[in-house]
């Protein structure tokens, strides 16, 4: 071989070198960002990006269930208090003769607690505290009384309601030898109505689009800088939630990404673009400051994950805009407030569901 051949020859193993090296850079480039092996402390916030709001933050604290000393948990289970109130629902009395045993009651009851598409309910005036209560086997029960639940999400309660509740309500009545009273069909369906007309006027669902800036990210990676902030998987693949702070509350907030990536074979290959944090503000009390802890949220997540902070259409949100949403809930909070709906309480979370 002459030394034109040699020259040739190491300059192509020289351009294959680079190529293979080329190629194996631009596939680590494009490779979804994949989560740590060792945890470490999550990216710095810019401080052009902070809002001030929600200096003071509480971690999520579950409650109840705890041992006794013995390492038993406390028995029995405490009692289920009334849920049914003029203020959202349809109540009809039924009045009886002595006393219905909670067993009794418990058989009498419908198999389905829905008419329609609203919460059937009945409840006792218990002969022992005199308050009203679903009913439990051991109890005794001097009065009952049925409710349906005026409107909800999915628009108020209409004549066709009305009548299925009568009818159930009746059946239980006719079971446990009580006799119902119903209020006026028209004038409880015009009380659904503008009921309704004000949830949908003051509802309030708001959502941050954190779009990656550079490279993808794997569902692992969001997963990890997300229960850096106390986040935990849901219930439904591509989902995560951070806690209330009483157990069986609602969540603060949920993070979801697409679930296909979820669910696949090899999930550290699927290549996410964007996450979504949202907050069901209705469902979440006031002094859990969801909306401060929503903005801490997804500052964090942005800073650690590279990522823009936009809404739905890819708009970018910035720190004024933040402050702006923060000053109108203020306005909504006061306003259910005042129809004696806070939100967070079980009534507004049963109207807003």
């Amino acid at each position: 071989m002459n030394n034109l051949h040699l020259a040739l020859a190491i300059l192509g193993a020289v351009v294959l070198a680079a190529v293979v090296a080329h190629g194996a850079w631009t596939s680590r480039k494009n490779r979804p960002k994949q989560a740590d092996a060792e945890p470490k402390q999550a990216g710095t916030v810019d401080p052009a990006l902070e809002t001030g709001i929600g200096q003071e933050r509480r971690e999520p604290v579950l409650e109840g269930g705890a041992e006794t000393a013995d390492g038993f948990g406390s028995l029995p289970a405490p009692r289920r208090e009334a849920e049914l109130d003029s203020l959202i629902d349809v109540i009809a009395p039924i009045s009886i003769d002595g006393v219905v045993s909670g067993e009794a009651a418990l058989a009498a009851l419908p198999s389905t607690r829905r008419v329609g598409t609203k919460p059937f309910a009945v409840e006792g005036l218990s002969a022992e505290t005199g308050l009203w209560e679903p009913p439990a086997a051991g109890q005794r029960y001097s009065a009952f009384q049925a409710g349906i639940q005026l409107a909800n999400r999915m628009g108020p309660m209409n004549q066709i309601e009305f009548s299925e509740f009568v009818t159930k309500a009746r059946h239980f009545a006719d079971a446990v030898g009580g006799e119902p009273q119903f209020p006026d069909m028209l004038e409880e369906v015009a009380r659904a109505r503008e009921l309704d007309q004000f949830a949908g006027e003051h509802d309030a669902q708001l959502s941050f689009t954190l779009r990656a800036r550079n490279a993808a990210w794997s569902p692992g990676y969001v997963q990890q800088h997300a229960a850096r902030l106390g986040f935990v998987a849901g219930v439904i693949p591509g989902r995560m939630v951070l806690p209330g702070e009483v157990d069986g509350q609602p969540p603060i907030l949920d993070l979801s990404f697409d679930p296909q990536a979820a669910l696949a074979d090899e999930p550290d290959k699927s290549a996410l673009r964007e996450v979504t944090l949202t907050l069901d503000v209705p469902q979440v009390e006031r002094e859990d400051k969801p909306f401060e802890r929503m903005c801490e949220a997804a500052l964090s997540l942005a800073a650690s994950m590279e990522g823009a902070i936009t809404d739905a259409k890819g708009n970018a949100i910035r720190a004024d805009t933040m402050e702006t949403i923060h000053a109108d809930l203020q306005k909504l909070y006061d306003t259910l407030q005042a129809r004696d709906l806070p939100v967070g309480s079980a009534l507004c979370r049963r109207l807003f569901s």
